[in-house]
């Protein structure tokens, strides 16, 4: 019975659980009045043909907001007192203050003009309040304009109602704006509508920016049919992509992929990745590693791509990263990229340095990152906690630990369970641990349930679950079927599942496969092959059989390499042949040694050849000892001959 832990030191991650799409954000300062929810985009909005100012606010860099008026500067950036004489010079300074004297005086005319009646410049200078945050004296221009029926003013209007937490008034300004022509005013009603469950009428304002060229729409459409299941999302997130919308590229690669088109998934992942999206970065990387095949650039390529991703943020690639790095041999590099991952909350990358430290003996460093993977939520470190005080003997820790991940879900720790229990004699406790190992897709779950009801003689049921498992590949599942085929008289049925078990990694299924195509005496080649195969993983059997198979066609090292294998393995026929073949070769003594192995564990030739040997020597008494064991290990022809020459002995001591 099998215990097979997950998350050692070969595992890898699971790409597939990350999420399909960003967290939601609001506004860069996140204020409860900032504008509907809207996946992030990088991407600034085009400006509309009516009205004056932009139909939509662009948060800009601190670095491009105005500066304050310069002490002693006057509004109009006219030099105040205090510049003249001046001998500095610091041209950053310089232009920074000549930026803010640029951006006063610009505001010094709007003032002007909308105080004096102008719409336009009242809408221009509310848009630039409104800008710098300031809501409260922007507002009473924003309206004055919005009612002289500005559109830009009207959305702009909305946006800071929004901000403020107006959001009824200011869906009313941006329907307005939007029936004015504004795709802007469309998307932000679009959002607040969906936001609020309006979800028909959310998608009209939705289509109708992004009808008129509005990428964010196009996105957020394409997000709302994309949760209705309606296959149209697909052409709005290509719309929004083509616009540089790199979270609708993304999520445009993630559909293909989930379509099997892997090509286009590719080339669309490559354009978020271009553009910083650091999940997109971390898929292309995926994709491209699957698909390398040994192929060093491909391999290269997905390395820079997983690197770029984790500088932007992203702990799963630096996990990612870590795992190519260790295939490449460079465990130094994988454990730093693992210990950056970890310590960013990946709870993979911490089993994956817990293993690499168990791995080197050291348990109490194993200890902690296990620990760390438990706290960052991955219920693996539980199970790898317990596989480590399993294998220092820590026995009642580890059903601890087996238990926890058990009760929190975890497969392999069910069956581990169910394994710890059986051991200790508790089956009516550990079937139900079988049972919930096998239902969650346990593999070894499901055979060691097929073993729970062969030992019942439960036949049927520890079939049906043996089938179970060898569907899922596992190799021992298949023997187990096989050797019921065989004993059927279904020859057929019985190959098949050889073949299945041989497949699966079972080496007595690659023996006995090989043994029938041997019996069966017109595919030697094959029959061969999988001698090969179940020797390479250490069948003693197997190992004989090549040695045999060497021999006979004059290989003598080659036989004497596989002989050797299995002698010191503990095979006594193995033990015996090496034994002839020394002797063959006139190195008598080295093959007495190998007879006395071989007797000694019960091989009854290897017992006879040593009696004749003793006789040959002059020493009857010797003799007579191996003769009477070889005639108690048999097999009968073996022991007629013993006794016949235990007679003769018999005979000639008495004489």
């Amino acid at each position: 019975m099998r215990l097979i832990g997950k998350n050692g030191a070969g595992a890898k991650p699971a790409a597939t659980t990350e999420a399909d799409t960003e967290a939601w954000a609001e506004s860069p300062e996140r204020r409860p009045g900032a504008l509907p929810a809207q996946r992030t985009s990088g991407l600034a909005e085009r400006r509309s043909g009516g009205g004056w100012g932009p139909d939509s606010l662009v948060h800009v860099p601190a670095g491009g907001l105005a500066a304050p008026v310069p002490r002693g500067a006057s509004p109009d950036g006219a030099p105040g007192p205090g510049v003249e004489g001046d001998t500095g010079f610091d041209s950053a300074s310089f232009e920074t203050a000549l930026a803010a004297r640029e951006q006063a005086a610009l505001e010094a005319r709007h003032r002007r003009a909308a105080d004096d009646g102008d719409p336009d410049a009242a809408a221009r200078l509310g848009t630039l309040l409104l800008r710098r945050g300031d809501l409260e004296d922007a507002e009473p221009y924003l309206r004055g304009a919005a009612a002289a029926g500005l559109r830009a003013a009207a959305n702009n209007l909305g946006v800071l109602l929004h901000q403020r937490g107006h959001r009824a008034e200011a869906a009313q300004w941006w329907r307005q704006a939007a029936v004015a022509g504004s795709a802007p005013a469309a998307h932000a009603l679009g959002l607040q509508l969906r936001d609020q469950g309006e979800e028909e009428a959310a998608e009209y304002w939705l289509h109708f920016a992004a009808d008129h060229g509005h990428p964010l729409g196009a996105y957020a459409l394409g997000d709302l049919m994309e949760h209705r299941r309606d296959v149209r999302a697909e052409r709005w997130f290509k719309v929004s992509a083509d616009a540089g919308h790199r979270e609708a590229a993304y999520r445009l690669a993630r559909m293909r992929e989930a379509a099997g088109d892997k090509e286009t998934a590719e080339a669309w992942y490559r354009i978020a990745a271009a553009r910083s999206h650091a999940r997109a970065a971390l898929r292309l990387g995926v994709l491209l590693e699957d698909r390398a095949g040994g192929e060093q650039s491909l391999l290269d390529e997905a390395a820079r791509w997983y690197r770029q991703s984790a500088q932007n943020g992203e702990p799963r690639a630096a996990c990612a990263l870590g795992y190519l790095l260790r295939d490449g041999g460079d465990l130094a590099a994988a454990a730093e990229w693992w210990q950056e991952a970890a310590e960013a909350g990946d709870g993979n990358a911490a089993n994956a340095l817990g293993a690499l430290h168990a791995s080197r003996g050291e348990a109490a460093e194993a200890e902690r990152w296990y620990r760390g993977a438990l706290e960052a939520g991955d219920q693996n470190g539980a199970f790898n906690l317990g596989l480590l005080c399993a294998g220092a003997g820590r026995d009642q820790q580890a059903e601890q630990w087996y238990r926890r991940a058990a009760y929190a879900g975890h497969r392999e720790a069910c069956n581990a369970l169910a394994v710890v229990l059986l051991q200790r004699g508790d089956e009516s406790g550990a079937e139900p641990w079988f049972s919930k190992a096998a239902e969650a897709g346990s593999v070894d779950g499901a055979f060691n349930l097929g073993v729970l009801h062969a030992g019942r003689g439960e036949h049927r049921q520890a079939q049906e679950w043996y089938a179970r498992a060898a569907a899922e590949g596992h190799g021992e599942a298949a023997l187990q079927l096989a050797v019921v085929q065989e004993q059927r008289g279904n020859a057929a049925g019985a190959l098949e599942r050889y073949r299945q078990a041989a497949a699966g990694g079972s080496a007595e299924g690659a023996f006995r496969l090989a043994s029938v195509l041997d019996r069966r005496g017109d595919a030697d080649a094959e029959a061969e092959h999988w001698y090969a195969v179940a020797a390479d993983a250490g069948h003693r059997r197997a190992q004989v059989r090549m040695g045999v198979r060497a021999a006979e066609r004059g290989a003598l090292e080659i036989a004497e390499s596989w002989y050797r294998r299995a002698a010191e393995a503990g095979s006594r026929s193995a033990a015996f042949n090496l034994g002839l073949l020394l002797a063959r070769q006139d190195s008598e003594a080295e093959a007495m040694l190998w007879y006395t192995r071989a007797a000694d564990a019960g091989h009854g030739r290897a017992a006879l050849r040593l009696a004749l040997l003793a006789l040959r020597r002059g020493e009857p008494v010797q003799a007579e000892g191996w003769c009477r064991r070889a005639a108690d290990y048999g097999p009968a022809e073996v022991a007629e001959r013993a006794g016949r020459l235990l007679g003769a002995l018999h005979a000639e001591l008495s004489a």
